[in-house]
């Protein structure tokens, strides 16, 4: 997988390349994180690249030349260009197992007001936003969007079955994990954990992961894939906390 980020800091975002799994990942050639600089496509002798907004108004927007030119540079003819936006669709884990399965993602990050109307209209793909709220650009948007493709990319993960199991890969938040010691401070670790019956051991966790979706994230419960056993504990989970809301009061 190649990632190409079109970006006026470059710097910013090439040292996520130098850390952890994206690290790993390049230094075993199974992601290429490219970082341009939008700068070096501008015809203007002094680097400008923005400009005041016609019909007025707070900040300055990017201008389309030097922009188009370096999507138009470095997209190449497999190249799927992705502005970072507020306005775009936001990135969920479907989005993002989608994604995977490009050949090379062209992430376009905005600065000042944003980007001329032109180029989203005719050099992108899709813009896409990593949540509701207004960041200074797009560069830690893209930072996040190829750290989670990555994870999917066979290969990287040292163990496969890490990324399956992890929030939102099912459907559901993620149980919890422990590790030793078994006792600390007076807080124990749950004992089906340690009964070696690996039958349930995951029915543990699949009940955990569908009480913590439950109490924190219950809209995901809609599109989740769901067994009779789950919903028959989702259930009596629901009963559950009925009463313990009614026992409060």
């Amino acid at each position: 997988m190649k990632f190409t980020v079109l970006t006026l800091f470059p710097d910013f975002v090439a040292h996520m390349g130098e850390y952890s799994v994206i690290g790993k990942a390049i230094e075993r050639g199974l992601v290429d994180l490219e970082c341009v600089d939008i700068r070096d496509y501008t015809l203007d002798k002094h680097r400008n690249v923005d400009d005041y907004s016609y019909g007025g108004g707070p900040g300055m927007v990017l201008q389309p030349q030097p922009v188009v030119d370096a999507i138009l540079r470095n997209r190449g003819w497999s190249g799927h260009v992705i502005n970072l936006s507020p306005r775009g669709e936001v990135l969920s884990q479907k989005k993002i197992e989608s994604l995977a399965k490009k050949e090379h993602l062209v992430l376009l990050n905005g600065h000042y007001e944003g980007i001329d109307q032109r180029v989203l209209d005719h050099y992108i793909d899709e813009e896409i936003s990593i949540g509701d709220y207004v960041l200074s650009g797009g560069e830690l948007g893209s930072m996040i969007l190829i750290d989670a493709v990555s994870r999917l990319i066979p290969g990287v993960l040292s163990n496969e079955d890490s990324a399956k199991e992890e929030s939102h890969s099912s459907g559901l938040l993620e149980h919890g994990h422990y590790t030793r010691p078994y006792d600390f401070k007076g807080y124990t670790v749950p004992e089906v954990l340690l009964s070696g019956n690996h039958k349930k051991i995951e029915e543990h966790r699949r009940h955990e992961s569908l009480e913590v979706t439950y109490r924190r994230r219950p809209d995901l419960l809609s599109s989740a894939q769901l067994s009779k056993s789950d919903l028959a504990y989702l259930k009596q989970l629901k009963k559950q906390i009925e009463e313990e809301k009614n026992g409060h009061h």
